[in-house]
């Protein structure tokens, strides 16, 4: 007797919970039915299609795909360039200033004497030359040329070199060389060859002293 009200109470639980499951669902299929009805808001998502690139721009990229291998050698090639441009530019610049530092430092020697002492030397010789004492005159001319040379560039005229070897010394200029080397072969010709000097000689080496001394060969 047990045993059936047992299963009684069973079966009449297991309608009741089955009829309560019946119930849930079909709130939920309403819930989602107007869910569905809502309006903004939207289930359904379609994938949009990108549109195919023009024509040019395939053949484009194709066209850069063939030469891709090449893209390489030449970026390398192109940085090589750059680096040897940028060496070459700081080198300029480096050379440049050294040369401008050393002008700046050295200015060009000036070997004439001054104004006013080759002046008084042409005023003695003019009275030696006055006197008719012109080999004397040019002799004097010649000394003191000498003299001025030696004052200018201690060192340089050393005592075994003759007139001569002064004249053709490189470190003189081109103008001053030979206007010096003239006046030293008419001081040989009366000293060594004997011959007599007489006024044209005089007037040659006066006027080659004042271009050895006034000439501006010397800059």
């Amino acid at each position: 007797m047990r045993v059936r009200q047992a299963r009684g109470t069973a079966v009449a639980s297991g309608s009741v919970a089955s009829g309560a499951g019946n119930v849930a669902e079909q709130k939920l299929a309403l819930a989602h039915r107007a869910l569905l009805q809502t309006r903004g808001l939207q289930f359904d998502f379609h994938t949009i299609k990108r549109p195919d690139p023009p024509d040019w721009l395939t053949a484009l990229l194709r066209g850069l795909a063939e030469f891709a291998p090449l893209f390489k050698y030449v970026f390398w090639g192109g940085l090589a360039v750059g680096l040897a441009l940028i060496v070459w530019l700081f080198a300029r610049e480096l050379l440049a200033s050294r040369f401008a530092r050393r002008k700046a430092a050295a200015p060009p020697a000036d070997w004439r004497p001054e104004p006013g002492k080759a002046r008084a030397l042409l005023e003695d010789a003019d009275r030696l030359a006055a006197d008719g004492r012109f080999d004397e005159a040019i002799h004097l001319l010649l000394f003191r040329s000498i003299d001025d040379i030696t004052g200018r560039r201690p060192g340089l005229v050393r005592p075994a070199l003759t007139s001569r070897d002064i004249a053709r010394l490189d470190s003189m200029p081109g103008a001053a060389r030979g206007a010096f080397g003239r006046i030293a072969e008419a001081v040989e010709r009366s000293f060594f060859g004997g011959r007599p000097v007489g006024p044209d000689d005089f007037a040659l080496c006066r006027r080659e002293y004042e271009a050895f001394a006034f000439s501006e060969g010397w800059a």
